[in-house]
C-alpha cells in the first residue's frame, strides 16, 4: 500500500488516432512539473501516477497547473484481491468526515469478480457499520468516495480541478505583447492553455517608466512560466519611437500609430523565435485604440494572425480570470507602463486607415523599428 496521485485528463481523449502523441506530451509536462521534487511519473490504463515525491502539496500544485490535467486525487494504491483489506482501507479515509456520501466504483478490470454496483453497495455497507455519524446521499453528497479497480485498486476522497486545455506544444508557439496590465497575461495564459508555447515581448519607455515597472513585468512572466515552461521575455527599448511619434504626430493619432509600432517590432520578435502568431490582451470598447476601427489599422501593419482570447469579456470578467491564475495582484502595482505616458487628451476612435498611414509619412518608421530591435535585451524566466 502506497500514497500516491492519481492525474486525470480530458480534452486529450477525443484525440484519436494521434492520442499517443498527445499523451506522451502531457506525461512529458507532468515529468518535467515534478522533477525538481523528485516525484516518479507513469501511465497504466488512461491514468497517469505520480509517486514519492519529496512534497505532496508542492507536487499536486505543480501538477495542476499542467495544461492537459483534468484532476489531481490524492489516492492509496493497494492489492486489489482482499476487498476485505480494500473496504477498511476506505472506512479509514471516510474516518475523519462527516455528513453524507456516496461510493463511486470504477472497475476497469472486467475480470475482477465484483462489479461496479456491488462494489458500492458493499463498500457503502462497511462505511456506514463503522461509522454510524455518516449517511448516504446518491445525489448530492458531501463527500464521494472513489475506489477504480485496474492493476490494483486505488481509492480517493478528494478530487482537486486543474486547468485541462491541451498539452503545451502541441499547438505551435506564439508571441505575447505583454504589458504591466491586467489584460495581456490573461490573454497569454488562455492561448497557451490551448497547447501553445509563448514568448513574450514588452516596451520600456526609461526613464519615463521606471526599472520598477520592468521588474513587475519580468515577475507576470514568472507567474506565467508555472503554467506555460519557460519563457523567452524580449524587452525593446521603447522611449525613442514615442518621443518621435510626440513631436512629429497628430495628437489623436498618437496611442494608434504607436500601437502599429508595437505590432510591426512584435511580429519581427515573433518571426525571429519562431512564433506563428501574436497575442494581445485586447477588449473591443474597453479603452479608445481598441474600437473595431482602431483594431483594423493595428492589425494592417502585420502579416501573421494576432490572437485576442479576451475579445468579448468585460474587465469584471479578465479580473476574475487573473485572480484564478494569480496575475492580478501583480499587475495592480501601481507602476506606470509605456501606454501610460504621452497619452492624448481625445484620443481618435474611430480611425481611417489611410489617414493613420498619412500622419506616418513623418517618421522614418523602417529606421525606428531597426533601432529598437537592436536595443533589445532577452532574459529567461522560468524552468
Amino acid at each position: 500500500m502506497r500514497e500516491l496521485l492519481l492525474v486525470r485528463y480530458g480534452e486529450v481523449h477525443l484525440k484519436g488516432q494521434n492520442r499517443p502523441y498527445f499523451l506522451r506530451t502531457l506525461v512529458n509536462a507532468v515529468r518535467r512539473a515534478v522533477r525538481e521534487i523528485g516525484g516518479n511519473v507513469w501511465i497504466s490504463d488512461s491514468r497517469i501516477f505520480v509517486s514519492d515525491a519529496q512534497n505532496m502539496d508542492e507536487c499536486i500544485r505543480r501538477v495542476t497547473k499542467v495544461f492537459g490535467v483534468h484532476s489531481v486525487c490524492p489516492a492509496i494504491e493497494m492489492e486489489k484481491d482482499d476487498f476485505d483489506a480494500v473496504c477498511a482501507q476506505a472506512v479509514q479515509m471516510m474516518r475523519p468526515l462527516s455528513g453524507t456520501f456516496k461510493v463511486n466504483a470504477r472497475r476497469s478490470d472486467k475480470r475482477y469478480p465484483i462489479d461496479s454496483p456491488e462494489i458500492n453497495r458493499r463498500m457503502g455497507e462497511r462505511v456506514l457499520e463503522a461509522l454510524p455519524g455518516l449517511r448516504v446521499d446518491v445525489h448530492s453528497p458531501d463527500h464521494v468516495l472513489s475506489v477504480e479497480i485496474r492493476d490494483k485498486a486505488y481509492l480517493y476522497v478528494c478530487c482537486i480541478p486543474a486547468v485541462n486545455g491541451m498539452p503545451l506544444g502541441t499547438n505551435g508557439r506564439a508571441c505575447l505583447l505583454l504589458s504591466g496590465g491586467i489584460d495581456s497575461p490573461v490573454a497569454g495564459f488562455m492561448i497557451a492553455k490551448r497547447g501553445v508555447e509563448i514568448c513574450c515581448v514588452h516596451y520600456h519607455s526609461f526613464p519615463y517608466t521606471s526599472e520598477r515597472a520592468k521588474e513587475k513585468v519580468v515577475e507576470l512572466a514568472r507567474i506565467l512560466s508555472e503554467y506555460c515552461g519557460k519563457i523567452r521575455l524580449y524587452v525593446v527599448p521603447f522611449t525613442q519611437i514615442q518621443m518621435e511619434i510626440h513631436q512629429k504626430c497628430p495628437d489623436h493619432y498618437t496611442t494608434l500609430i504607436m500601437r502599429r509600432f508595437m505590432m510591426r517590432i512584435a511580429e519581427r520578435v515573433a518571426r525571429m523565435d519562431g512564433a506563428q502568431a501574436l497575442i494581445t490582451g485586447e477588449s473591443v470598447g474597453q479603452v479608445a485604440s481598441q474600437t473595431m476601427e482602431a483594431l483594423v489599422c493595428t492589425d494592417e501593419v502585420v502579416g501573421m494572425p494576432v490572437f485576442r482570447p479576451c475579445i468579448g469579456f468585460d474587465k469584471i470578467e479578465i479580473v476574475e480570470r487573473a485572480e484564478q491564475i494569480g496575475t492580478y495582484e501583480t499587475s495592480s502595482l501601481p507602476y506606470e507602463d509605456c501606454c501610460t505616458i504621452f497619452t492624448p487628451r481625445h484620443p481618435t476612435t474611430h480611425p481611417k486607415p489611410e489617414l493613420i498611414r498619412k500622419a506616418e509619412e513623418a517618421l522614418d518608421v523602417s529606421a525606428l523599428t531597426d533601432a529598437a530591435l537592436q536595443g533589445v535585451e532577452c532574459i529567461e524566466v522560468g524552468e
